[in-house]
């Protein structure tokens, strides 16, 4: 028998042959098919593409599928993720048009999306390699530190990198039909990372992939939070929309370099949470100097003060800068942000000092809402 290390798609599809639903006497595999399955740390998380009238069966047959795939040698828990074709019949694997569609549970249709979150602040940029995630990670931990209750969702479906930055592995644990956010550097973190391998290409097209952004906002047990710090990816497209509309911002702090180039990507991402009405709270300048950290020179790589002119040319705040250093590098792939683990170092104060100006809007936001 095939084993899920050796191939987790052949092990599932072994494992859930023959599978019956009572009701209908069909088996799973003549109306559904395994659509992708990897293994972590004894977890197996396994995708089913279903057509959309039988996505209610399948979700009957939840638990025997389950109770299935854990039959299968080396695996110790198994996550079962469903994703609905808009045609009757499967569609061909290039023509897309599906979404997942739920873990098992989370909230009935039309409830509002994290009502028990005070304030939710999306960290983003206009292009990639700004220092994004690193700035949306340290800001969520400084805050953390500042004595919020924090979450911090990962949004960059196709490019997670939050785990590796928090320093986590694993799968989360499913109760009631949610997933249990993952508990660390004082604040909770969920992101999609957390449930297939860091080195598998996410290859979803935009339907999947709003499908997996309301799934992380609404299946999961976030609980009351004084705010939550989305990372979002770059640029503006389904996903950013996709939040925009869907998920209850409070607003957007966008992260840029001092170059001319990022700063036109800034600006379009400034422009399209403008058209959003999503307020941008302010500019952060990442990489904004470099000091040598043997003579303590300072060189300005990337120019210096882009952000902040842009800032005062486009009326928003100007949040601080910070330096390029690597340590900030070397924390963010131990997995220790760089707030938490030298709170006394340069990038430390810098992040901190983001973190107290942000932490004091938000609860100036919060208060006034009641």
């Amino acid at each position: 028998m095939t084993t899920a290390s050796d191939n987790p798609v052949s092990a599932a599809e072994q494992a859930l042959h023959g599978l019956v639903h009572a009701g209908s006497g069909r088996t799973l595999l003549s109306f559904a098919r395994v659509e992708g399955a990897t293994v972590r740390d004894g977890g197996l998380t396994v995708s089913i593409a279903v057509a959309r009238e039988d996505s209610g069966t399948v979700e009957a047959m939840r638990e025997a599928i389950q109770t299935a795939l854990i039959g299968i040698s080396g695996v110790q828990r198994a996550t079962v993720v469903l994703t609905a074709h808009r045609e009757a019949a499967p569609p061909a694997p290039s023509s897309g048009g599906h979404r997942p569609i739920g873990l098992g549970g989370g909230k009935p249709q039309g409830a509002p999306v994290l009502p028990e979150v005070g304030t939710m602040i999306a960290v983003a940029s206009g292009k990639g390699g700004v220092g994004k995630s690193t700035t949306a990670v340290n800001l969520a931990v400084g805050l953390a530190r500042e004595g919020l209750s924090v979450g911090l969702l990962d949004a960059d479906i196709h490019g997670p990198s939050l785990p590796r930055m928090l320093g986590v592995s694993g799968q989360p644990d499913v109760k009631d039909g949610l997933l249990q956010p993952i508990e660390i550097w004082g604040l909770k973190a969920m992101s999609i990372g957390l449930l297939v391998d860091e080195r598998q290409a996410m290859i979803w097209r935009g339907p999947m992939v709003m499908g997996a952004l309301n799934q992380l906002m609404g299946e999961v047990a976030w609980g009351k939070l004084d705010v939550m710090i989305v990372d979002m990816p770059p640029g503006t497209g389904d996903a950013q929309l996709t939040m925009a509309q869907k998920a209850p911002l409070s607003g957007a702090i966008i992260v840029s370099t001092p170059q001319d180039i990022a700063l036109i990507d800034a600006r379009r991402g400034m422009a399209m949470f403008e058209k959003m009405r999503v307020p941008v709270l302010g500019l952060v300048e990442n990489m904004s100097f470099f000091c040598c950290p043997n003579c303590g020179h300072r060189t300005e790589l990337f120019g210096h003060g882009g952000a902040r002119a842009e800032a005062e040319e486009s009326g928003v705040p100007f949040l601080g800068e910070i330096p390029l250093l690597a340590d900030i590098r070397f924390s963010a792939d131990q997995g220790a942000p760089i707030v938490a683990s030298a709170p006394d170092s340069d990038a430390g104060r810098a992040y901190a000092a983001l973190a107290r100006t942000v932490a004091n809007t938000v609860r100036r936001r919060n208060a006034r809402a009641g």
